[in-house]
């Protein structure tokens, strides 16, 4: 740690060598940005007006299975979304290895959850908040997982919580600034990103994206704490409800979006490409990618939850169930009051299914064990859950299927 502390020198680098941070409106390539915020924002406050409270509930808990996922994915990190539900149940592989990325999983879903909870709301680009994100996900990380290796000469170094970098690092071919300047550069992240209007902020969430990830401000988990900070602004920009996730498009994109941000790492080619010390034309090609990407997946999780396919595909289930006998007959039809009301009063469903009510109550019993229903406790009313297992029977495509 002494040594840590007394290499965080300031290099002295000026701010401005991060600049552009977001594409300026006089230049020619952002009118077409301007058209992706809008169609964005359009689309994700459709999509999400569109879901009954319950619904909106429930697919936003399944997102930050899959959220998580696809974030893992980035980071070479393979935990399936079941293997993540069994972790939020107490259930651990006995593998250390497997059982130590479920911890992350869950660590992940943790702060996920913190962010959809509205805890940085209105200061995602904040440094506090960034601190905030890293720390309460490496908190909740087992030992294994608080240390990382240089490269080239084999040192291993813990990570502390929270705590901002101390010593140089090289990511690919970008050295990035001093660790003794991060806490300036941080500053003027937060003073430009905080202080945008709705429309600009939503065409500089890219760019705050790249930028965050050229200042690395932590030794380790810049890559996760970015794409929980995007998550936060865009939740916050486009009142998404955190039914859909940017993670999922760049994670199934990687290679585009890898490479989109070693191009914005790039200087200024020449008079043409802004006025600023990185590429403006790289960062523009970057915004753009992040936007249609954003714009694709809430297309792509507007056509899973169309309400008469959804229904389909749940009634479905449940038929196929109480065929098989895993489901009490009548079952289904408490699914599809839940699903267009979003939630159901106990008291109600013996008469809603014309049955006693020790058969009522058995019929619930069944489906909470199922792990489709959920309530905040035994008298309170019930809600759809939509369980990583049966995810590719109710949201095909949502995640690939478990091949082991």
């Amino acid at each position: 740690m002494e040594e840590d502390i007394s290499a965080a020198v300031d290099r002295g680098e000026a701010v401005t060598a991060m600049g552009p941070l977001f594409v300026p409106e006089s230049s020619p390539r952002r009118g077409t940005l301007n058209d992706l915020a809008i169609d964005l924002a359009s689309r994700s406050a459709g999509f999400r007006r569109s879901l009954p409270r319950g619904v909106l509930d429930a697919l936003a808990g399944l997102v930050r299975a899959m959220n998580c996922y696809y974030s893992n994915l980035i980071e070479g990190h393979d935990t399936h979304p079941v293997d993540i539900e069994r972790a939020l149940h107490g259930d651990y592989s006995a593998d250390p290895s497997k059982r130590d990325l479920q911890l992350e999983a869950k660590a992940h879903i943790a702060v996920q959850q913190w962010i959809d909870e509205g805890n940085a709301r209105g200061r995602g680009a904040a440094t506090a908040t960034l601190c905030d994100i890293h720390r309460r996900f490496y908190e909740l990380l087992p030992d294994d997982l608080l240390w990382v290796e240089d490269p080239d000469t084999q040192e291993r170094a813990r990570v502390i919580p929270g705590q901002l970098r101390r010593r140089d690092v090289k990511v690919g071919r970008h050295i990035s600034i001093s660790p003794g300047s991060v806490p300036r550069f941080l500053a003027q992240f937060e003073r430009v990103y905080s202080g945008l209007g709705k429309g600009d902020a939503i065409v500089a969430a890219a760019a705050a994206h790249h930028r965050l990830l050229w200042i690395h401000p932590f030794l380790d988990g810049n890559g996760r704490v970015t794409r929980l900070m995007s998550h936060a602004m865009l939740l916050d920009l486009l009142d998404t409800g955190g039914v859909w996730s940017v993670s999922r498009g760049l994670a199934r994109n990687v290679a585009a979006y890898k490479m989109h941000l070693a191009e914005c790492d790039l200087p200024r080619r020449n008079d043409l490409d802004g006025r600023g010390n990185l590429s403006e034309e790289a960062l523009t090609a970057f915004t753009r990618f992040f936007l249609e990407v954003c714009i694709d997946q809430v297309a792509f999780m507007e056509s899973l939850v169309q309400p008469d396919r959804l229904r389909a595909r749940i009634m479905l289930w449940a038929e196929e169930e109480t065929r098989l006998d895993t489901l009490p007959a009548k079952a289904g039809n408490v699914l599809e009051s839940v699903l267009y009301r979003g939630e159901l009063p106990r008291s109600e469903i013996s008469t809603l299914l014309g049955v006693t009510p020790r058969h009522a109550r058995r019929i619930v019993s069944s489906l909470v064990e199922k792990g489709v229903l959920v309530s905040d406790g035994p008298r309170d009313p019930l809600r759809l859950a939509f369980p990583a297992a049966l995810a590719g029977r109710w949201m095909p495509g949502l995640f690939p299927e478990r091949t082991i």
